[in-house]
């Protein structure tokens, strides 16, 4: 596991920085953050859209590229919703970790465009975005059935009063209880279509809410997380815990450190990874002793802004040469 590794780099956060930016003081960090949880999260679902497509949508209203109506309404409604997460997370209130109407409304924002186009073929009128699913589910890969319909609403009660009293979730460390949470939510099903996203944008509005930065399962990850939802149907939760850990670390180290840190202040490599350089090329060079870098206490290289242009302009200097 890497939780003493995230709660270092999660303390840096807040002594360092006073915590994770308000949208509005850090837009680079969560445009970039809004583009990519948008892109993988509808990815895992089937959505064909690139990277590159998802960003001209939501940055100019288009793409170069065609596809079906409903693969554009999917990415609007989603990126609507998390840009409403990244508000709330981090607002300055004192409420609840969440409620029920929350749930419903992230619901409610993330397919009620594509479902005026595209609506589940078997949804009553009483199915629509925002509603508790009123029919049964199938069972999954693995086995795992959903209940029935009809316990649904007493569940999703019980699973918002269990997020509200976090502490007494079990597990010894928040990642645990996190996992917790965000399986039991798709364990519930609460819905009867896009509880996947749902519950992805619900596990970041709890993450935000906790100090963390909201993370990103890549859609090259998607079948080892279906694998670790498996596993916590089986009552091993220790897998689905450590992929949320890696993917919080990486969310701060990657986006928000890097994007708070002056051009002299030390952060992790990957936050300083590029286009021009990766971060296996960095971490080769710090050992090379070509690039000014240091490790701290866990074995983990650390540079600056700075000093990596110093090195890229070296490097390009020694092959003009």
């Amino acid at each position: 596991m890497h939780y003493a590794r995230l709660d270092a780099a999660v303390e840096q956060l807040r002594t360092e920085y006073g915590g994770l930016p308000k949208p509005d003081q850090a837009a680079d960090i969560w445009s970039d953050l809004w583009h990519r949880d948008t892109h993988h999260s509808t990815a895992i679902e089937g959505n064909t859209l690139a990277l590159s497509d998802v960003e001209q949508l939501l940055e100019r209203g288009r793409t170069a590229r065609p596809r079906p109506v409903a693969e554009y309404l999917e990415v609007q409604g989603y990126a609507d919703a998390a840009k409403w997460v990244y508000a709330q997370g981090i607002s300055d209130g004192d409420g609840p970790l969440v409620t029920l109407q929350e749930v419903r409304q992230l619901h409610f924002q993330s397919m009620r465009l594509v479902w005026e186009t595209a609506p589940h073929p078997h949804a009553s009128k009483d199915e629509g975005p925002g509603a508790f699913r009123r029919h049964q589910i199938a069972a999954f890969p693995g086995g795992m059935k959903p209940p029935s319909w009809t316990e649904v609403d007493s569940l999703m009660r019980t699973w918002a009063d269990e997020a509200c009293d976090f502490d007494g979730l079990p597990g010894s460390h928040e990642m645990e209880r996190l996992a917790h949470l965000h399986h039991r939510f798709e364990q519930i099903h609460p819905f009867l279509d896009g509880d996947g996203r749902t519950g992805r944008l619900l596990l970041n509005l709890l993450l935000l809410r906790r100090g963390y930065a909201p993370i990103v399962i890549e859609k090259r990850r998607r079948e080892r997380y279906l694998d670790c939802l498996q596993d916590a149907d089986r009552g091993n939760l220790a897998s689905l815990a450590e992929l949320l850990t890696r993917q919080a670390l990486d969310s701060i180290e990657r986006f928000a450190l890097p994007a708070l840190a002056g051009t002299d202040q030390l952060v992790p490599l990957a936050g300083l990874a590029g286009e021009d350089i990766g971060e296996p090329a960095l971490r080769a060079a710090a050992i090379r002793g070509r690039l000014r870098a240091a490790k701290n206490a866990s074995g983990q290289w650390l540079s600056s802004r700075q000093a990596v242009d110093e090195y890229l302009a070296s490097r390009r200097r020694r092959r003009r040469e």
